[in-house]
């Protein structure tokens, strides 16, 4: 109903009083009907061979657009765990520190401990980094595509190092 509406003051309709309420007369009459108007729209873009809309396969790829998507992907990771670890932390039987032992009696070797450790740091500390660059940008420093693309090679590196360090430990 929306669509007709939207589509019938685009064609210059006014709004005439018929009765209790306020109805559409038609300043220029519809031609065509929305099925025929759709049937149209997918024949031309059929004829084109354009694709259906922008994708990322169309697009050459650069930092800043590979770093916005990671920092959405580690927003959605990060959410997503701190829901479940809220969860289990309330089905679970046992506190956490009971978990954590068992963790550590299993003896996993410092290599494989170390990657696990990154790998749970990793988002946490590119998410951070990045979300400082992003209020930078709000204050209206750092937006030529230079420093742009300095800035995320500045993130990347601490991300990195802040990583190692915390995994460290």
């Amino acid at each position: 109903m929306a669509a007709l509406a939207l589509r019938a003051l685009g064609r210059r309709c006014l709004l005439t009083p018929l009765g209790p309420g306020p109805a559409l007369r038609h300043v220029i009459p519809m031609g065509t009907t929305a099925r025929e108007e759709m049937r149209r729209f997918w024949e031309k873009n059929s004829r084109s061979n354009r694709p259906l809309s922008p994708h990322v396969t169309i697009y050459k790829w650069s930092l800043p657009m590979a770093m916005s998507i990671t920092h959405r992907g580690t927003g959605v990771a990060l959410s997503l765990g701190v829901s479940l670890f809220s969860v289990a932390a309330l089905l679970l039987p046992e506190p956490f520190p009971h978990y954590v032992a068992q963790l550590r009696a299993l003896g996993p070797a410092p290599p494989l401990l170390f990657l696990a450790k990154f790998s749970l740091a990793a988002p946490f500390c590119y998410h951070g980094w990045n979300g400082i660059r992003h209020l930078a940008w709000d204050l209206g420093k750092g937006l030529r595509l230079p420093q742009v693309t300095q800035s995320g090679l500045l993130v990347l590196a601490l991300t990195l190092l802040s990583s190692a360090a915390l995994a460290s430990l």
